[in-house]
């Protein structure tokens, strides 16, 4: 597959991203008989909205075909579809999680395999590892939105108002926390996140020492050593301790534990100055700085002589059909259309991320709705991946089940309710014990 290059990207972006594009001539008309599938996903008001206009343009296109959207926010979605796919009435596309293709395909058909429909799919669009990503056992499930991966993300105004710079490696971080403080109050922090950020962050470091996430990519198991798992709750200690990242308690006193960043007033207003996330949050994190803040990717932190650079990532989301739908055809074309087609890119813009698909990431950086710090962050990932430093995590790792029981643990880490033996042998022996009942 034919597919850009991290170089010519740069160069591209660098100037301006101001190349023409052209249009594809409109597809003609899938069916004569009246046809009416159902596509489901989950999101926030601009994806519903972006979405359903998409819809429509492609049933613009197809005269005698319906699109019937069901969505909603994305509590209790994947147990709706459980339910539904558990009953035989899930919709004919549906838009997941890639970790839930362990779930619901652990062996390729528990969806449609969309490579018997491949005349109606321009794979070419996505790289050869995109589309080994949605396949499994030789079936390709689905198709990739776009490809998410989590890095730093600095409010460079404010470590520059404490004296500081963007971190490079982590003994700086590691020693940022105090010298932040000591600038700024005992409630200043150099990184805020959720649990799972911080958690995440842990593993990264001890991926890059050890070279094993705390789940085998490719057995139901866990991967790392005992000494790796102590060195991994003492990473996190260590954050907390050292006053880098936001203490779980005093996070919950703030108004809950799991309250998004954007919506802390000491992001807000500089008093924390980074975070550990998504790309694809990245609007989300600057929305609501106030005009002193200035927000800024920073180094991929990265231990001397890691083979890899631990950096979760993995396609966003994949759009998936049912294999009980009676209109298998038009349902892989309307995947075709969602993914790759330009004017389907022009509607939807970044609501799912920045696209996987060439076609549409050229329209949207020649039409520049990229901006600077998205491009920054892309290219930062790109040029991980395609160096094959970023390896595919394991869908369990993601599993609801294993994300309850690992934020157990390092919530009684964060209370002092166990020591960091005990919590390192609960995630070996009760991590193993699960993950097997997974498989």
């Amino acid at each position: 597959m034919q597919r850009r290059s991290f170089s010519a990207l740069a160069s591209t972006l660098a100037a301006t991203l101001a190349a023409p594009v052209l249009l594809s001539a409109a597809a003609p008309a899938l069916a004569q008989e009246p046809v009416t599938l159902r596509f489901s996903w989950w999101g926030g008001g601009e994806r519903h909205e972006t979405t359903l206009k998409a819809i429509a343009a492609f049933e613009a296109k197809n005269p005698g075909v319906k699109i019937k959207g069901e969505y909603m926010g994305f509590g209790g979605y994947q147990e709706r579809l459980t339910t539904q796919i558990a009953g035989g009435s899930e919709p004919d596309i549906m838009q997941i999680n890639w970790a839930w293709l362990a779930t619901y395909s652990k062996r390729g058909d528990g969806f449609l395999d969309l490579g018997q429909f491949k005349q109606h799919l321009a794979l070419k669009e996505f790289s050869e590892e995109e589309v080994r990503m949605g396949t499994v056992a030789g079936k390709l499930n689905g198709l990739p939105t776009s490809y998410t991966a989590r890095l730093f993300v600095w409010n460079r105004a404010a470590l520059e108002r404490a004296g500081l710079k963007m971190p490079t490696t982590w003994e700086e971080l590691f020693a940022a926390g105090k010298s932040f403080q000591a600038k700024n109050g005992d409630k200043a922090y150099v990184i805020d996140g959720e649990l799972y950020d911080m958690l995440l962050l842990s593993q990264t470091y001890i991926h890059q020492k050890y070279g094993t996430p705390y789940v085998d990519p490719a057995e139901a198991k866990v991967a790392m050593s005992p000494q790796a798992l102590l060195e991994w709750v003492q990473t996190y200690r260590r954050l907390v301790e050292g006053k880098v990242a936001t203490p779980l308690p005093y996070r919950a006193s703030l108004g809950g534990a799991e309250k998004p960043t954007e919506q802390q007033p000491d992001w807000v207003t500089g008093t924390w100055a980074g975070n550990y996330t998504w790309d694809s949050v990245l609007r989300l994190r600057a929305s609501t700085l106030n005009k002193e803040q200035k927000l800024d990717i920073g180094d991929f932190l990265t231990l001397p002589g890691a083979k890899n650079s631990g950096m979760f990532g993995r396609p966003s989301l994949l759009f998936v059909a049912s294999k009980r739908t009676k209109h298998a055809e038009v349902a892989a074309k309307f995947i075709n259309f969602m993914l790759t087609d330009p004017e389907a890119a022009r509607i939807l813009g970044l609501t799912r991320g920045i696209p996987a698909a060439d076609s549409q990431f050229s329209v949207l950086a020649a039409e520049k709705r990229i901006d600077a710090l998205e491009q920054k962050a892309y290219l930062q990932i790109k040029a991980a991946k395609d160096a094959g430093r970023i390896s595919l995590p394991s869908p369990l790792f993601e599993s609801p089940r294993v994300q309850k029981f690992m934020r157990e643990v390092f919530e009684q880490v964060a209370y002092g309710k166990i020591t960091d033996q005990q919590a390192a042998a609960r995630l070996m022996d009760e991590g193993n014990a699960m993950l097997a009942r997974l498989k």
